[in-house]
């Protein structure tokens, strides 16, 4: 069955409560009927990345819960699940063995050793400086066996995550089974995180090289749809990338409208959003805040580049506490194309603010994501970044029950919540989009199915935000200011 067109929530196993009881528990109590689906970061073994180095997809961690509280979340909730296919954990069963037996490991044949990239493992330092990676290093380790042998290993992110060959019958072998294990569980949505870097052949980017990341997805696609479940590819990067894969009828994100919108209530002008809302993929999940920083690179296109960087000095300028260190390698993130900070703060902790900026996300094409932080209005948590010295930490503040118990009360997650309430139940949605003609500081966004009519007048200048919807039972036009 296809996802449904509702709020998913965006949440790691223990940040909304301890574990994934006490989570299916406060989106039972809470959030019943703001949330329409969960994606659930990564609850596998893991060591590093808080999940995104997984040693296996046949376990959860037992910190977490077992298969029976994920499967119980998925019986209240879509649910969305990730699948790591760019790498695997150094730590795993298949690279231990590796690193123990060398050539004569089952599983040698899964990773992508220099021996294997180049004649005699020579690889030219231009072809390294041709491959996309997101930190300021070549993308391999060194690897040193017991018997004291040294030889260099494909890794574009963190050294605990070793990447993967997919023209490796082992490797096929190995993520098929994993694959079809999830995809038994019968989660809405899988997503393919860093399938762009799957793509590994010297003398290019090794990003989303085509034509073989099609068949990569399709490959990929195959098992999933066979219980059901749609694969949801995720790229970090230039928009066309997401306007490809709408085109070949995949599922993408829209990583543009976070920056889009920051820009267009910072200077209090419309006329880029509006020229992306008229032509960015239909059947896409939007966000505004995820487990990553606030992403730059994008919006590179649709912002010039003197209207991206004083989108991000008027970042560091209002987000509450912000500094540019924060982002940069003292706090361990060398990820240069993102900028750490939650969107509440984003926006000066401004209420008003905030919530048209969330009614923008409603009220856009695709399939609205909201980061647990962001659904309690969450501000920068300086207090873990400095104990932590990780960047991203900022805005991944763990929430006791408690605190979510009192965050809820408060007058901004109240109207959002009214809101996203408003966004899952009307039926309108499920229609067709509109994007009328209006002044530059406003916004004028419509949708309608059948007799039902939503419409949402946006100041993005003064935050004044209104919506208009018809009742055709009561055959009479309401209208409320969020």
């Amino acid at each position: 069955m296809a996802i449904k067109n509702k709020i998913q929530l965006i949440t790691y196993p223990d940040s909304f409560g301890a574990n994934l009881p006490e989570l299916h528990y406060i989106l039972r109590k809470y959030f019943f009927k703001a949330i329409g689906g969960v994606h659930l970061l990564p609850f596998y073994p893991s060591s590093s990345d808080r999940g995104f180095a997984p040693l296996t997809y046949d376990e959860v961690d037992p910190a977490f819960g077992t298969w029976e509280d994920v499967e119980k979340i998925g019986q209240d909730f879509d649910l969305i699940i990730d699948f790591m296919v760019n790498h695997i954990s150094r730590q795993s069963v298949f690279f231990q063995d590796y690193i123990a037996k060398g050539p004569d490991s089952e599983y040698a044949d899964m990773f992508l050793s220099f021996d294997k990239l180049a004649t005699n493992g020579w690889v030219k330092d231009e072809d390294l400086e041709k491959v996309y990676t997101r930190k300021p290093r070549h993308p391999y380790q060194t690897l040193e066996r017991p018997n004291g042998t040294l030889e260099k290993i494909w890794c574009t992110f963190d050294h605990e995550q070793i990447d993967l060959d997919y023209n490796s019958p082992k490797t096929r072998e190995i993520m098929r089974k994993f694959l079809i294990r999830l995809a038994r569980n019968r989660p809405k949505m899988i997503r393919l995180d860093a399938i762009a870097y799957t793509t590994v052949e010297l003398g290019t980017n090794c990003f989303f090289l085509e034509p073989k990341i099609w068949e990569l997805l399709e490959w990929f696609n195959d098992y999933a749809a066979a219980f059901d479940t749609q694969i949801l590819p995720e790229v970090h990067e230039h928009y066309s990338y997401q306007l490809k894969l709408a085109a070949k009828g995949y599922w993408c994100y829209d990583f543009s409208l976070p920056m889009l919108v920051l820009h267009a209530l910072y200077v209090g002008k419309t006329r880029t959003l509006k020229s992306w809302l008229k032509k960015c993929p239909r059947k896409q999940i939007t966000t505004l805040d995820t487990h990553d920083g606030i992403g730059v690179v994008d919006v590179a296109g649709l912002l010039n580049q003197d209207e991206i960087d004083q989108t991000i000095e008027k970042l560091y300028e209002k987000g509450s506490n912000v500094k540019k260190t924060y982002s940069g390698p003292d706090y361990q993130n060398l990820d240069v194309y993102q900028v750490n900070c939650t969107y509440y703060s984003a926006l000066g902790c401004n209420d008003d603010a905030y919530i048209t900026a969330r009614t923008i996300q409603f009220f856009s094409p695709g399939v609205p994501q909201v980061y647990y932080v962001g659904l309690l209005a969450g501000e920068n948590d300086i207090e873990l970044l400095e104990k932590t010295k990780l960047g991203r930490n900022i805005n991944r503040h763990n929430y006791t029950i408690e605190e979510i118990r009192e965050d809820i009360k408060k007058p901004v997650v109240q109207r959002l919540l009214k809101l996203m309430e408003f966004r899952n139940s009307y039926p309108a949605f499920n229609g067709e989009f509109k994007l009328f003609k209006s002044r530059n500081m406003e916004l004028n966004l419509e949708w309608t199915f059948k007799k039902h009519i939503a419409t949402a007048y946006i100041n993005v200048k003064s935050y004044e935000t209104k919506i208009t919807y018809t009742d055709p039972v009561a055959s009479r036009v309401v209208t409320f200011e969020v």
